[in-house]
C-alpha cells in the first residue's frame, strides 16, 4: 500500500506519513514531495492535503462505526412502505433459506404476517434463533443483526421503526 503524504502542521520541522488502512490511520516519518518537480510542496498545499486526508478518514471511520440502514444495504428484503418524520414502515420479505447482511434498526414494533423461523447473528458472532407466528405483534429495542430465514417457506413481516425516542417508563 502506498502511503498518503501530508505535512505536519506543528512548529517543529518533523513530518509523518499517514497510512489509511481498514483499521484507521498509522503514522510514520515523512516529507511531502511534489510529484513532477520532486521538490518539497508549499505549506498551503500541505495543509489542504492534510485536511483532505483527515476528513476522508473521519468519514470512512464514521461510516464503518455507524449503523447500516436495512433498506439501503438490503433492498431485496426491506422495502419502505411509508415514511414520515415520526416513523418508517418496512415490509420485510425473505424467501426460503435467504440471508441478509449486517444492518441496524431503531426501536420498532414488528407485526408478523406469516409463520417462520429465523436466526439472528449479532455483531459479536453470537446467534439467536427466533420462531415467528403469524399475527404476533412484538416490541423490539434498537438492534444490529444479520438475519436469515431457516425455514423452507418464505416469511413476511411489517416493521414500524420509530424515529422519536420512546417515552421513559414511569
Amino acid at each position: 500500500m502506498r502511503p498518503m503524504q501530508v505535512a505536519h502542521m506543528a512548529k517543529k520541522k518533523t513530518s509523518h506519513k499517514l497510512f489509511l488502512t481498514s483499521k484507521g490511520i498509522s503514522s510514520m516519518n515523512y516529507s511531502i514531495i511534489h510529484a513532477t518537480t520532486k521538490t518539497r510542496a508549499p505549506h498551503r498545499l500541505t495543509a489542504v492535503a492534510g485536511l483532505a486526508i483527515f476528513g476522508a478518514t473521519a468519514l470512512l471511520a464514521g461510516a464503518s462505526a455507524s449503523a447500516q440502514d436495512a433498506a439501503k444495504v438490503d433492498a431485496k428484503h426491506y422495502k419502505v412502505e411509508f415514511e414520515n418524520d415520526q416513523v418508517r414502515v418496512l415490509r420485510i420479505t425473505y424467501g426460503p433459506h435467504e440471508k441478509s447482511v449486517m444492518h441496524s434498526h431503531p426501536a420498532s414494533v414488528l407485526v408478523y404476517l406469516t409463520d417462520g423461523r429465523g436466526r439472528f447473528t449479532m455483531p459479536d458472532g453470537k446467534t439467536q434463533d427466533a420462531p415467528m407466528k403469524a399475527g404476533t405483534v412484538q416490541w423490539a429495542d434498537p438492534t444490529t443483526h444479520l438475519p436469515e430465514n431457516l425455514g423452507d417457506k418464505g416469511f413476511e413481516v411489517i416493521q414500524v421503526e420509530l424515529k422519536v425516542k420512546p417515552a421513559a417508563a414511569k
